[in-house]
C-alpha cells in the first residue's frame, strides 16, 4: 500500500518538474501542458467517490490487481507519447482513472487489515510515504529531466507498480460486504457532476475571478459570462446543488430498500463527518503550502529542483519521524490533543518563515521552521486517518475511505485556487504598484486591474527562467528597475500569504475541537462509546437480576 502511494504522489511532481521541457519538445504551449495536469486531478476527484465502493462488491486484492495494471497501461502510453492527445489520453484519463480507484484503496485496505495501535501506525506509515512522495517528486523529476528525459520518470513507475503487483497477493481476496449490490447508478452521476464541477470551479477561479469576470472565458469561441459574473461561481453552485441532491438522492434510494452508494449511516456518523472536515481544511493548507514555497524558492531565491527538494528535506524527515513513531502516543495522549499540538506546531513553523523571509533567508536558516512545520504535519497525520476510518464499521470503510478521499481532493483543489491566486494576485500587483511608484504614475482601480491582467497575460513572470526572458527583452535601465521590483514584490506576496495560511491553520484549530477525544471502537455504527454502552448494559441486567430475585424471595 505505502509504495503504490508513493508511486502515485510522485507521479504529479514529476510532471510539474518536466513542463519546460515537455513544452518545447512537443511543441506547444505552456497552458497545454498544464491542462494535462488540471485534468489529471479532475479525473482523480470526478472519480474517487464511486471507485471507493468497488472493493465491497469485488474484492479489495481483486480492485488492486485490476487498478495497477490499467495504470501501468496508462504508464505506457504516457512514456511513449508522441503528442500532447496521447499525453493526455494515457496520463491524465488511464493513469487519473486508475490512480482514483488506488487512493481510497489504500485506506480500505489498512482498515480492514489491522486493529488499534497497528491501525494507527500504519496510517502514519502511509501519510509519512506521502510527504516523502511529494518532497522527493521533485528531486527524482529534475534529475531526470536535466539529466535524461521525463520519459524515464513512467519507466520508473512501471518498476515500483510490478514490485506491487508481486505483493499483491497478500491482500484480502474476499469483498467487504457480505452481499453485492448493483451499483448505485444515479447516486454515481451526482457524485460525479458534483466533484468536476467543484474541482473545474477551483481551478478556473484563480484566473477569471471568484464572483465578477477578471477576464473573458470562452468555450469553442462561444464566451460565457452571463451578467459579468466568472463561471467558476456557476461552476461552484451547480457542483454544491449537486452534492445537495446526492444526499436526498441518497436518503430515499436507502429508504426504499435499495444499495446507495454511500450508506446514510456514514454521511450521518459526527465522529467521522469531524475527521472529514479535519481532513479538508489540512488538505487546504498543505496544497497552499506545497504550492507557494517551491515557487518562492525557485522564483525569488534561484534554487533549482534539486536544491528546492533539500530545502523541503527537513519537512520530509520530520513528517515522517513523527507520523511514525507518534502513534503510541494515543495511549497517555488524547489523539485530539495531538491533533491540536501538531496544529500549533505547523502555526508555528509557518510563523518563523515569516520572520525570516527576506533575501538573506537560507536553506541552514529555514531547516527548523520547515523541520517543525513538518513534524507538526506528521502530529496530525498520524492521529487523524487512523480517527476517522475508525468511526465506522469495517464493513463501511470502503465508502467511508471514497468520502475521506473525494473531500481531500476537493480540499487540495481549493487550497490551491485559494493560497495560489492570492499569492500570484499579490505577485502581479506588486509589480505594477511598484513600476507605477518608479514612474511617479497614478491610475484608478480599474486602470490598475487591467495592468495587473495585461502583465499575467504578457508572461508567467512568477518562475526564475520566465523572469529572465521577460526582463531579456528590455532595455538595461527597465531590466534593473523590474529586477528590484520584481524581488520587492515576490517577498510581499510571500509574506501575505504566509499570512492567510496562518489563518486556515487557526480554522483548523477550530475546527479539530469537534472531534472525539479519542478513537472511536470501530463496532460501534455510529461512532459512540461502543464499550460504555455495553457496560451500560451489563449493569442494567444486574440490576434487573436482582430485582427478579428480590421479588422470588
Amino acid at each position: 500500500m505505502s509504495l503504490t502511494t508513493f508511486i502515485v504522489v510522485i507521479n504529479a511532481s514529476l510532471m510539474n518538474v518536466a513542463i519546460p521541457t515537455m513544452v518545447a519538445e512537443f511543441d506547444t504551449t505552456v497552458t497545454a501542458i498544464q491542462g494535462a495536469v488540471a485534468l489529471y486531478s479532475l479525473v482523480i476527484a470526478a472519480l474517487i467517490l464511486p471507485a471507493g465502493t468497488l472493493p465491497s462488491r469485488y474484492g479489495s486484492r481483486r480492485v488492486m490487481a485490476v487498478a495497477l495494471v490499467v495504470y501501468a497501461a496508462g504508464t505506457v502510453v504516457a512514456a511513449i507519447s508522441w503528442n500532447t492527445t496521447v499525453l493526455y489520453v494515457g496520463w491524465s484519463l488511464v493513469e487519473g482513472g486508475a490512480a482514483a480507484v488506488l487512493f481510497p484503496l489504500t485506506f480500505t485496505v489498512l482498515t480492514a487489515s489491522y486493529e488499534d495501535t497497528d491501525r494507527a501506525k500504519a496510517f502514519g506509515l502511509l501519510a509519512g510515504v506521502h510527504g516523502a512522495g511529494s518532497t522527493l517528486g521533485p528531486i527524482i523529476g529534475g534529475v531526470l529531466t536535466t539529466y535524461a528525459s521525463w520519459r524515464w520518470g513512467f519507466a520508473l513507475q512501471l518498476v515500483g507498480v510490478a514490485t506491487s503487483l508481486v505483493f499483491v497477493r497478500y491482500v484480502s481476496p474476499e469483498p467487504l460486504s457480505e452481499t453485492r449490490g448493483s451499483l448505485d447508478r444515479g447516486g454515481t452521476a451526482l457524485a460525479i457532476v458534483g466533484s468536476t464541477a467543484l474541482v473545474t470551479g477551483f481551478l478556473l477561479s484563480g484566473k477569471y475571478g471568484w464572483v465578477v469576470e477578471r477576464r473573458p472565458f470562452s468555450v469553442g469561441g462561444v464566451q460565457f459570462n452571463p451578467l459579468g459574473t466568472s463561471p467558476a461561481v456557476w461552476l461552484l453552485g451547480a457542483g454544491l446543488l449537486a452534492f445537495a441532491a446526492f444526499v436526498q438522492y441518497e436518503r430515499r434510494l436507502e429508504r426504499a430498500g435499495r444499495a446507495p452508494l454511500v450508506p446514510l449511516r456514514v454521511l450521518t456518523n459526527r465522529p467521522f463527518l469531524a475527521g472529514v472536515v479535519t481532513y479538508n481544511v489540512r488538505s487546504i493548507v498543505s496544497a497552499g503550502f506545497g504550492f507557494v514555497f517551491p515557487v518562492y524558492l525557485q522564483a525569488v531565491l534561484g534554487y533549482s529542483a534539486f536544491e528546492t527538494g533539500v530545502a523541503l528535506l527537513p519537512y520530509s524527515v520530520a513528517s515522517i519521524l513523527f507520523a511514525t513513531f507518534t502513534a503510541d502516543w494515543r495511549a497517555y495522549v488524547s489523539p485530539r490533543t495531538l491533533i491540536q499540538v501538531g496544529i500549533v506546531c505547523m502555526g508555528l513553523g509557518l510563523g518563523l518563515l515569516y520572520e525570516q523571509t527576506g533575501p538573506d533567508q537560507t536553506i541552514g536558516r529555514m531547516a527548523l521552521p520547515v523541520a517543525l512545520y513538518g513534524a507538526g504535519v506528521g502530529l496530525v497525520v498520524a492521529q487523524i486517518g487512523n480517527m476517522t476510518m475508525s468511526a465506522v464499521p469495517t464493513a463501511d470503510s470502503p465508502e467511508a475511505s471514497g468520502v475521506l478521499n473525494v473531500s481531500s481532493s476537493i480540499g487540495f483543489s481549493l487550497g490551491t485556487a485559494v493560497v495560489g491566486s492570492y499569492f500570484l494576485g499579490r505577485f502581479y500587483g506588486g509589480v505594477v504598484d511598484g513600476v507605477l511608484r518608479a514612474e511617479d504614475a497614478t491610475v484608478s482601480a480599474d486602470r490598475r486591474a487591467d495592468l495587473v491582467i495585461a502583465l499575467e497575460d504578457a508572461a508567467e513572470t512568477a518562475t526564475e527562467a520566465t523572469q529572465q526572458q521577460f526582463l531579456g527583452r528590455l532595455a538595461p535601465a527597465q531590466r534593473r528597475l523590474l529586477e528590484r521590483v520584481f524581488e520587492t514584490a515576490m517577498f510581499d506576496a510571500q509574506r501575505a500569504t504566509l499570512l492567510v495560511l496562518l489563518l486556515v491553520v487557526l480554522l483548523l484549530l477550530v475546527v479539530s475541537t469537534f472531534l472525539p477525544r479519542r478513537i472511536p471502537d470501530d463496532d460501534s455504527p455510529d461512532g459512540s462509546d461502543s464499550s460504555r454502552d455495553s457496560a451500560g448494559e451489563t449493569n442494567e441486567s444486574a440490576r434487573d437480576a436482582s430485582r427478579n430475585a428480590n421479588a422470588e424471595t
